[in-house]
């Protein structure tokens, strides 16, 4: 796991010539794409640890090189931002997230190839004594060259901390770590061995399914877990 740096220091450059100061953040959840047209930026769902702190602006923090998309997030605030936590009301702000979005940059490619898709996440116990976050992989997407016939996909990776539920109707549901709301949750498609399965690291898909799964027009199909 390599630390998040570049996109850290640039923003404290910023910082240093204002009165706030640099949150970093993990992404809890990311999904995106499966497929993106060469040079084209395309829009990246993240899930991100929320902050007690008045009024933070928010940024993804993306970067690419010739092998990755990296997004490492982060928020500006006031230079005393803790002061907010004064406000008992808002200490759920530290165990909750935020759903928002990031645009990963328009990616090189002369043939279809792939990226990986990566972002700041806590990866072990220890993680929060380091001075720049690790960075997971999150999956990747493949790029292809634009053509005059496109083929886009609807389908969308994903990734991230899970916690899963089950209904009246015993069908089971994921849902990112930290969102509560009821349009959060995807119908898991495959729930073959669901022990265990939240709070843990998972990889998949997700589909458009008609008819509905559940009452679901998505399903997420679950690859991996960590």
């Amino acid at each position: 796991m390599r630390p998040v740096s570049l996109v850290l220091l640039l923003a404290g450059a910023l910082a240093c010539e204002s009165d706030t100061t640099i949150i970093p953040i993990t992404v809890q959840w990311m999904d995106w794409p499966a497929a993106a047209i060469a040079g084209m930026p395309f829009r990246t769902r993240l899930v991100v640890s929320g902050v007690c702190a008045v009024a933070p602006a928010f940024h993804a923090g993306a970067r690419a090189d010739e092998s990755a998309v990296t997004f490492a997030p982060y928020y500006l605030a006031a230079r005393d931002p803790w002061i907010a936590c004064i406000d008992l009301r808002s200490i759920d702000l530290l165990v909750s997230a935020i759903d928002t979005a990031g645009m990963a940059p328009g990616l090189p490619a002369d043939l279809p190839r792939t990226y990986e898709m990566r972002a700041a996440s806590m990866v072990y116990a220890s993680s929060a004594a380091l001075d720049a976050l690790p960075v997971r992989t999150f999956g990747d997407v493949t790029v292809r060259p634009p053509s005059p016939v496109e083929d886009p996909t609807l389908r969308r990776n994903a990734a991230g901390f899970v916690n899963l539920t089950r209904d009246a109707l015993g069908c089971v549901w994921i849902r990112p770590g930290g969102l509560f709301a009821p349009q959060a949750a995807l119908v898991l498609e495959n729930p073959v061995d669901t022990a265990g399965l939240s709070g843990h690291f998972v990889r998949g898909y997700i589909d458009p399914v008609n008819p509905p799964v559940c009452g679901a027009s998505r399903v997420f199909h679950l690859v991996s877990r960590n």
